[in-house]
């Protein structure tokens, strides 16, 4: 019998896992995949890793601080600001058809930009972030409130609303064409108040750093061990049995495989949910270069592009990828400490919307050449943001929707989960909690709290 059985080693799996470890609790942590990470994973291919998911990690503060997430999660797992080796981004930018909005981690420079490009908008700025500053986190009923709408009440520059809502829908909404206000506030918070940073060897050493910690503390961590049911007594959940038939007993359950997901393991795969499945999945382009990308003349972090001034956010209906929007990162263009250097690859890695449905129904040999066009298609689209680098490519490889159905298992290859959170965690079972992408928080650092928040409040609570 375990304390706490948690379903799914990512991040918000790990850091509960972790943080009911330091008070003693017996906790499994069990994944069905042969590697740990969930979507912020990473894979070997032709001698060099690459990674899944990770462009940047989100709520940068600097060394020393001692308020916001990032300070709160190093506390309450006991790790040292050094165990995660930050390395602040350069710049990056939001591009437009003739606007770009260039941001840092600090936030005089956006300031600065949309004073420059939009001089009668300096006003409502202001008002939209004292409206951030005041979000309360729980409150879900203005968590669900239609971020359009609120902005359309604050600007009059419909364009900058746009470029707004680009970089953070990006990095953390599940929803087409609108977002959930207080997944506005989360995400406005951690990518433009505070900041991007990154490890200088990327994901790999924050999930080895977890993973040694949650073993050192005795935790048992099962890889290959999926789950096929979580059993139910009386409307309490009581343990989870294995897709080999083992059955395992837990007093608490903490599910980070989604809220849909979560909820078919109780109800079966023949019953009709309640929760909807997200739509939104991307396919990732990595190009492998023979020289920095700076040496091409592009040295900015991330670039968050659109063809229109109307940003394009929904599943692509007519075609298996969208390429009018994207993301364009290059993990060199960090400022890494001297002691670091350069990474020895030059990377860009280009992110667009794909349609799983599409993907998914390929055969082999018809989804190896629509990697091969679509990764074409894909560049030729961002390279009008940035210097052509294709001649300087040495290596490549791209995923797709099915790979992040594989390291994630999210219906739909969904990356940000189901388009309505629970904050709470709350589920229809007792003793059985949601952390991670649909408990509302997202990305690395968010992921974190999620699984410290969610543990502290149900499995550690008197």
């Amino acid at each position: 019998m375990y304390d706490t059985i948690i379903i799914g080693a990512g991040m918000s799996g790990l850091a509960a896992g972790i943080r009911l470890a330091y008070y003693d609790q017996k906790v499994c942590i069990l994944e069905r995949h042969t590697t740990i990470g969930g979507l912020n994973s990473f894979y070997r291919l032709n001698g060099r890793d690459y990674d899944v998911g990770l462009h940047a990690v989100t709520n940068f503060t600097p060394k020393g601080t001692k308020k916001g997430p990032l300070a709160r999660l190093l506390r309450q797992l006991r790790f040292k600001w050094d165990d995660f080796s930050l390395s602040e981004q350069v710049e990056s930018s939001i591009a437009f058809p003739g606007v770009n909005l260039k941001f840092s981690n600090e936030m005089d420079l956006l300031r600065s930009e949309i004073a420059s490009c939009f001089p009668d908008q300096v006003d409502p700025f202001e008002r939209l972030l004292g409206k951030i500053v005041e979000y309360d986190d729980l409150n879900q009923e203005i968590y669900e409130q239609s971020t359009r709408e609120v902005l359309d009440e604050i600007f009059t520059e419909p364009l900058l609303v746009e470029m707004l809502l680009c970089p953070l829908m990006w990095y953390g909404n599940a929803r087409e064409d609108d977002m959930d206000f207080g997944q506005f506030c989360i995400m406005f918070r951690s990518i433009f108040l505070e900041g991007f940073a990154r490890p200088f060897k990327g994901v790999r050493l924050i999930l080895k750093n977890l993973v040694r910690r949650f073993r050192s503390l005795g935790g048992e961590l099962l890889l290959r061990k999926g789950v096929s049911q979580i059993k139910l007594d009386e409307g309490r959940a009581v343990g989870v049995v294995l897709d080999n038939g083992d059955e395992i007993e837990g007093r608490n359950i903490l599910s980070s495989v989604g809220r849909v997901e979560t909820d078919r393991l109780c109800l079966g795969s023949g019953a009709s949910q309640v929760a909807k499945a997200g739509q939104l999945s991307f396919v990732e382009t990595i190009s492998i270069l023979d020289r920095q990308p700076r040496d091409l003349g592009h040295e900015q972090t991330i670039v968050f592009y659109n063809d229109s001034n109307k940003f394009h956010w929904r599943r692509p209906v007519d075609e298996m990828c969208d390429v009018r929007t994207g993301v364009i990162c290059s993990p060199n263009n960090f400022r890494y400490s001297p002691d670091d250097g350069d990474l020895a690859d030059g990377v860009i890695r280009i992110t667009a919307l794909a349609d799983y449905h599409r993907w998914g129904n390929l055969d082999e040999d018809d989804y190896r050449l629509a990697k091969i066009k679509w990764s074409d298609q894909v560049t030729a689209a961002a390279i009008k943001f940035m210097p052509d680098y294709r001649r300087f490519v040495i290596d490549s490889d791209m995923f797709t929707p099915n790979t992040i159905r594989r390291f994630t298992w999210h219906d739909n290859g969904a990356v940000y989960g189901a388009p309505e959170k629970i904050l709470d965690g709350s589920t229809d079972w007792q003793n059985l909690y949601l952390c991670g992408t649909d408990q509302g928080y997202v990305g690395i650092v968010g992921s974190i709290m999620s699984g410290l928040t969610i543990a502290n409040r149900y499995c550690l609570a008197p």
